[in-house]
């Protein structure tokens, strides 16, 4: 039974690391892909905002198709959907068909952009499920070192994302996404003797109402918020690009409750959020998000303020994502022996800790260095195991999956809402250094409510 588990650990470990690489990889290689298509600038930022946007729709649907169905099989469709997508990802370039064109985009941009909105669609549902999985195979007092496992993935693909781009780019860009395929079939042939297959009958009809109606949430709230310009923000929010969005998504707000709490087998069970602990972990899951997407600013502060290099400021996050990846599976065992509140309380600490580091000491590299990797051990504790690990504990079995997708919904809002609220602090500042001392200051503000809000969760029996 335990090489069994650790079989499947390895099947969930790769296919979820697939997924991460597939973001990771994206930045050093945007520029080899736009020269190679032609790429207009514009067109450039949607190869990720389209995987974004595609990976948030495919998390509840996947999700709730595996607590209906069984993991294996929605487990093997997100890969297949995965390798799919990178298929047409990589071969786009050869894909010419004359006349045929989209807002001044020709066949080849489509088709990379189709790809990898697949590509978002199928890592979509990877995770959570790979989540839920470990809650039904997994005896309780090993889920929380497996889960850690799985969440030391996210550290390791910025190790390795960088590092493997600058390989593959060697050859060419498109060998980035041609290495997919290959791994997603071995994964698909040992899934269906190692992953657990249906368990129970579906109970009622397919939530499709309340499906469209989260999709035409996510899609608007996604859409709206990629569309803000940072360095002008209010002009921009008060734009035709961007109000009507985010109209559209709250007025989806009360038609997504109204039809979950009619539909006999909902998308998400709002019933089930009533629980104290749910709640906790959602809203600390969304202040995680927030804090996560603040990361992507510190290359720019290296440069701005240290005066480095963008190549040689992008190497600056290295020891952060190393904290990640080590504090990842040490906290997820943690969890074993503790309990999740020490640890998150410990996590929020650490992580409100080094972002006031960051501002306090701005102008020296030694601190900065410092301050990364205490935020690395401090988001480790709070994206790897702990909340999913609560989720697990509290989530009937029938709803595991959906509700470990509810937490990855939860966690893009958290990384939408920062990236938008930090970028135009940054942005809004007349003093470069001083407003990167104002933007890591309000995300430490952010994680001290977030160890605030983690005193509440249930001490450990």
């Amino acid at each position: 039974m335990k090489n069994k588990n650790n079989i499947t650990l390895i099947i969930l470990f790769v296919g979820v690391l697939m997924g991460a690489l597939d973001i990771a990889i994206i930045g050093p290689a945007l520029p080899a892909i736009e020269t190679g298509l032609g790429m207009p600038a514009r067109a450039g930022s949607w190869v990720f905002t389209i995987f974004v946007l595609f990976n948030l729709l495919g998390i509840p649907l996947m999700s709730k198709l595996s607590d209906r169905f069984g993991r294996r099989s929605i487990y093997v469709a997100d890969l297949l959907l995965f390798g799919m997508g990178s298929l047409l990802v990589a071969l786009s370039r050869y894909i010419v068909i004359p006349g045929v064109t989209l807002g001044g985009l020709d066949s080849r941009i489509i088709m990379l952009l189709l790809g990898r909105g697949i590509q978002g669609f199928g890592a979509g549902g990877i995770f959570p499920v790979a989540s839920a999985v470990i809650g039904d195979v997994f005896p309780k007092e090993k889920q929380g070192g497996a889960l850690g496992l799985i969440g030391a993935v996210f550290g390791l693909a910025f190790i390795i994302g960088p590092i493997l781009g600058g390989v593959l780019l060697t050859v060419g860009w498109q060998w980035l996404f041609l290495i997919n395929p290959p791994i997603v079939l071995v994964l698909i042939l040992f899934a269906p003797r190692y992953l657990p297959g249906k368990t129970k009958k579906a109970n009622g009809a397919f939530d499709r109402a309340g499906l469209l109606s989260l999709f035409i949430l996510l899609g608007a709230l996604t859409v709206g918020i990629n569309q803000i310009d940072t360095k002008n923000f209010i002009a921009s929010a008060l734009s035709l690009n961007v109000w009507p969005f985010f109209i559209i998504a709250a007025a989806a707000v009360p038609l997504f409750l109204f039809f979950e709490k009619r539909a006999s087998d909902p998308v998400i069970n709002t019933k089930l959020y009533r629980n104290r602990r749910l709640i906790l972990a959602n809203i600390l899951t969304i202040g995680a998000g927030f804090a996560e997407s603040s990361l992507v600013f510190l290359p720019l502060l290296a440069t701005v303020v240290f005066g480095y290099s963008e190549s040689a400021a992008s190497y600056t996050i290295i020891p952060m994502v190393l904290a990640l990846a080590v504090g990842a599976p040490l906290f997820g065992r943690l969890l074993d022996k503790i309990g999740p509140r020490k640890v998150i309380l410990t996590g929020t600490l650490l992580l409100s800790t080094g972002m006031a580091v960051t501002g306090i000491f701005l102008g020296s590299p030694a601190w900065y260095y410092i301050a990364t990797i205490i935020i690395g051990f401090g988001l480790s504790s709070l994206l790897g195991a702990p909340l999913r690990y609560i989720v697990l504990t509290e989530a009937p079995p029938d709803f595991r999956a959906s509700l470990q997708g509810g937490l990855s919904i939860f966690t893009g809002i958290g990384q939408l809402t920062g990236g938008a609220v930090v970028g135009t602090v940054i942005a809004g500042g007349q003093n470069m250094p001083e407003a990167f001392r104002a933007a890591y200051f309000t995300v430490a503000g952010v994680a001290v409510l977030l160890f605030i809000l983690a005193a509440f969760l249930k001490k450990r029996k």
